[in-house]
């Protein structure tokens, strides 16, 4: 049988869709519109239950989930550049998680897996 070999790519909407790739590319080096090369690591596929609040917004439908080598830093890098930064983290037993929104209010997970 054969089965997908991972993300190719993660497409959304955007009200200013350059103002976004280009806030991606500068807070969490996301290369917006052209091809990114990310660090071999796991990666969760995972449905929620529709009425989930896990999101955020009831009207955004996905949510991404970045893997980070030092969450305590990214979620520093987002507050210095003014981002909307939830102030609790979480921690268990695959990692540490924290959450910030983009300047469209989308909302998105950082992770720091338990072996980095």
């Amino acid at each position: 049988m054969e089965r997908a070999l991972g993300i190719g790519g993660v497409f959304f909407r955007a009200k200013d869709a350059e103002a976004l790739n280009r806030w991606y590319a500068e807070q969490l080096g996301v290369a917006g519109i052209e091809i990114w090369h990310q660090e071999p690591g796991p990666t969760v596929w995972s449905a929620f239950g529709e009425d989930t609040t896990y999101f955020g917004r009831a009207e955004q439908q996905t949510m991404v989930n970045f893997r980070v080598r030092d969450l305590d830093a990214m979620l520093a890098q987002l507050r210095a550049a003014g981002a909307d930064v939830d102030d609790k983290t979480e921690s268990d037993e695959q990692g540490r998680f924290g959450w910030a929104s983009d300047p469209e209010g989308n909302r998105f997970e950082l992770w720091e897996p338990a072996d980095a």
